[in-house]
C-alpha cells in the first residue's frame, strides 16, 4: 500500500532525528580519535575537528611506554574473559531449574530474586562480606560481587520457556537426562540468547570502576578503566623518564589521554558487530514471557 503524505513527512522527520541523535554520539567520538593520530602543532592550534591533521602513532607509543597501560589492558582482558565464563555459567545453572515447571516453590524462588533487585545489601555491608573472606586484592571479589544478574536471568528463564516444548519431549523420549537436555538441545537453541548476556556481562566487566576501586589496591592489578580514569586527572604523563626529549615534545597530554578513550572504547566497538546479529533476537525473544 502506498503510503500518505502525512506518512512520509513523519517518516522523513523520524529518519532525520535519528541521524541527529547518531551524530551526536559519533562525533565526539570521531573527534577524540582524530586527536590522538594527529601532530602536537595542528592540535594545539585547534584545527583538528573529524580528520587528523600530520598522522601519527606517537601518541599511542607513549600511552602503553609512559603508563601502565598495557598491563592494566591485559587486566582488563583478563578480568572480562572469565568474568563473562562465570557469569554465563551461574545464569544458565539458576535460570534452567527455574524454567521447569515442575521445580518445587518455583514462583517463591523467583520472587526471592526479584526481590533482590529492588533491595540491595549496601555498599557498607558488601565490602564488609568481601573483607571477612579475605578476597581484598583478588579479582574473586569482582567476579563474586557480579556474578549473576538477576536480569539476565530472567531473560534467560523466559528464553528456555519460550523453546517448543515439543523438542525437549523429543529430546526426553529418545532418554536425555535433564543435564543432557540443558547440554545437547537448550544451550544450542538459545546461541541467541547467550551472546545477548556474553555482550552485557562483558561490557560490564569491561566498564568495572568503583568495585575495582574498592576490592583492588595492588596498581599492577589494576584494569584499563581505572587506570585510564587516574590518567585523565593527570597531567605528569609524559614527564615520565621513559620517554626522551623528541617523544615529549611530539605529544601533548590532550593527545594521549584522547588515546586513552580510544583503548577502552574500541574493543567493545569491535566486538559488538559480531553478536549484533543475535542482541535483538535474544532481548526479543527472552522478554517475552515473566
Amino acid at each position: 500500500m502506498k503510503a500518505t503524505r502525512g506518512e512520509k513527512l513523519f517518516y522523513t522527520i523520524n529518519y532525520v532525528l535519528l541521524a541527529l541523535i547518531a551524530l551526536t554520539c559519533i562525533l565526539p567520538f570521531i573527534h577524540i580519535i582524530a586527536l590522538s593520530l594527529s601532530d602536537r602543532s595542528s592540535v594545539d592550534s585547534g584545527h583538528v575537528f573529524f580528520w587528523p591533521i600530520g598522522l601519527q602513532f606517537t601518541a599511542y607509543k607513549i600511552f602503553f611506554i609512559a603508563s601502565p597501560a598495557f598491563n592494566a589492558f591485559k587486566n582488563s582482558i583478563f578480568i572480562t574473559v572469565v568474568g563473562v565464563v562465570l557469569s554465563l555459567l551461574g545464569t544458565i545453572l539458576a535460570a534452567y531449574p527455574l524454567s521447569r515447571s515442575y521445580l518445587f516453590a518455583r514462583r517463591y524462588l523467583v520472587l526471592g530474586m526479584v526481590f533482590t533487585m529492588l533491595f540491595a545489601g549496601g555498599l557498607i555491608p558488601t565490602y564488609l562480606v568481601v573483607k571477612n573472606m579475605h578476597l581484598i586484592d583478588s579479582y574473586w571479589s569482582l567476579w563474586l560481587t557480579g556474578f549473576i544478574s538477576t536480569y539476565n536471568m530472567l531473560l534467560m528463564k523466559s528464553y528456555f520457556e519460550n523453546i517448543p516444548y515439543e523438542v525437549q519431549e523429543a529430546a526426553r523420549i529418545d532418554g536425555c537426562s535433564d543435564t543432557a537436555l540443558l547440554i545437547r538441545v537448550i544451550l544450542p537453541l538459545s546461541l541467541p540468547m547467550l551472546a545477548t548476556l556474553a555482550l552485557f556481562y562483558g561490557i560490564n566487566y569491561w566498564n568495572a570502576f568503583m568495585s575495582v576501586l574498592m576490592y583492588i589496591n595492588k596498581s599492577d592489578m589494576m584494569n584499563l578503566t581505572v587506570v585510564v580514569q587516574a590518567m585523565l586527572q593527570k597531567n605528569d604523563l609524559l614527564n615520565s623518564p621513559s620517554l626522551n626529549t623528541e617523544e615529549q615534545a611530539a605529544v601533548a597530554t590532550e593527545m594521549v589521554k584522547a588515546v586513552g578513550v580510544v583503548v577502552m572504547v574500541v574493543p567493545m566497538l569491535v566486538i559488538y558487530p559480531f553478536l549484533q546479529k543475535y542482541f535483538v533476537k535474544g532481548v526479543m525473544l527472552g522478554s517475552v514471557k515473566g
